[in-house]
C-alpha cells in the first residue's frame, strides 16, 4: 500500500511537469479563476498552483479581495471582472467607475492587471450598459495613470445567429443592439472583444447537427469549406464567425480573446475526463498556430481551475482542471 502511494506520488509529479511544460509552450494560455464552490482551496494556495505550474494568466470574475492580494508580485498576468450587478451604476456614474478602479485597481499596485472585463454574458435590457460603463472605466483608469489596463467585456457564443460557415456569420437581432456601441469603444481604444467559446456547448445542444468529432478536434479531415478555407473544428470556425460579425457591426481590426473555453469530466452527454482531457490538450496545442483565416497565437483562458460544487447540478459542476483537493480531474498528456 506504501508502495502504491509512492508511486501514486511520482506518478502526479510527471503529471504535473508535464501539465506546467504544455502550458509554458503555449504562452497564449491562462486558466480561468472560479469560485462558485465551498470547498476551495485558500486563494494563496490557488495562486501557488499556477506558480507551480507555470500558468502565466488569471481570470477572475469579480476583484477578490483574497485572490488579488495573493496574485501581487507574482507577474501573473490579471483579468478582473466587473461583475453583472455594478454595470448600472458604472454606466450611470463617472464617480462610481472611478471609486471602483480606485477599490479594486489601484489598491492592488503590485498586481500585474491586463484587463478589466466589465460584465460577462449581459444579455437582455442590462446590454444596453455596457459601453458606457466600459466607456465610464475607461476614463477613471486613464486619469489614474492605469490606461494601459485595457477595457473589454465578455460575451457568450450565443450571441451569433449565424456562425457557420464563418464568411456568413451574423449576430443575432438583441445583440446588434449592443454590440454596435461595444465594438466601436474597441476599435477605438485598442482592446479585444473577449468571447466564451464551447464546441461541446453547440454540440451538445443537438448531437445529430454535426459530428462530436467536429466539436473535440478530432476529425480527420475538413468538415466545412468556406471558399478557400478549410475547417476541420468548431473552435476554428466560432472564432473567425466572430471576427466576421465583428467587421460586419463596427469592429473591423478588433482582436478577439477566447476569455473561457473546456469539455466537462461528468454530468451529461459525452461528458468524461477523456473527453476533456483531449479537448484541452487539443486546445492548449492548437492556440499557439491560430484559425485558418487569422493564423498567430489566440490568446485563451481554459476554463476552469476547479470543479466548481455550487454551480447547477450536471455539467457545470464539473469543467474543472482540478478536483478542490488540487488532485488533477485527468492528465493533459503523458
Amino acid at each position: 500500500m506504501a508502495r502504491q502511494g509512492v508511486a501514486s506520488m511520482f506518478a502526479m509529479a510527471l503529471l504535473l511537469g508535464v501539465f506546467a511544460s504544455i502550458l509554458q509552450s503555449a504562452e497564449a494560455i491562462g486558466v480561468c479563476y472560479g469560485m462558485s464552490a465551498n470547498n476551495l482551496p485558500p486563494a494563496s494556495t490557488v495562486v501557488g498552483m499556477y506558480e507551480t505550474y507555470g500558468i502565466s494568466a488569471m481570470r477572475l470574475y469579480a476583484p477578490d479581495q483574497g485572490a488579488l492580494q495573493a496574485v501581487g508580485g507574482t507577474g501573473i498576468s490579471v483579468t478582473v471582472g466587473a461583475p453583472n450587478d455594478v454595470l448600472s451604476n458604472l454606466a450611470a456614474s463617472p464617480a462610481a467607475a472611478a471609486s471602483w478602479v480606485r477599490m479594486n485597481v489601484q489598491a492592488y499596485p503590485s498586481v500585474s492587471f491586463r484587463y478589466v472585463c466589465v460584465g460577462n454574458e449581459v444579455a437582455g435590457d442590462a446590454a444596453q450598459n455596457l459601453a458606457p460603463a466600459m466607456e465610464n472605466v475607461h476614463a477613471a483608469l486613464a486619469a489614474a495613470g492605469l490606461d494601459h489596463i485595457m477595457v473589454t467585456t465578455s460575451v457568450s457564443q450565443a450571441i451569433l445567429g449565424v456562425y457557420s460557415p464563418p464568411s456568413a456569420a451574423q449576430f443575432t437581432g438583441d445583440a446588434q443592439a449592443f454590440m454596435g456601441p461595444v465594438l466601436q469603444f474597441l476599435a477605438r481604444t485598442g482592446a479585444p472583444l473577449m468571447a466564451n467559446i464551447y464546441p461541446y456547448l453547440a454540440w451538445a445542444y443537438d448531437p445529430s447537427a454535426m459530428d462530436m468529432s467536429y466539436a473535440l478536434f478530432t476529425a480527420s479531415g475538413t468538415v466545412v469549406q468556406d471558399g478557400a478555407y478549410g475547417y476541420q473544428n468548431l473552435f476554428d470556425t466560432t472564432v473567425d464567425a466572430f471576427y466576421f460579425a465583428m467587421a460586419n457591426n463596427g469592429g473591423s481590426g478588433v482582436t478577439l480573446v477566447v476569455s473561457e473555453s473546456g469539455w466537462p469530466s461528468g454530468g451529461g452527454l459525452q461528458a468524461m475526463p477523456d473527453n476533456a482531457r483531449i479537448y484541452n490538450q487539443a486546445l492548449i496545442n492548437h492556440v499557439a498556430s491560430g484559425t485558418p483565416r487569422h493564423p498567430g497565437a489566440i490568446e485563451t483562458y481554459l476554463f476552469a481551475m476547479f470543479n466548481e460544487n455550487e454551480k447547477q447540478s450536471g455539467v457545470e459542476q464539473n469543467w474543472g482542471l482540478f478536483y478542490p483537493n488540487m488532485q488533477a480531474v485527468y492528465p493533459i498528456t503523458f
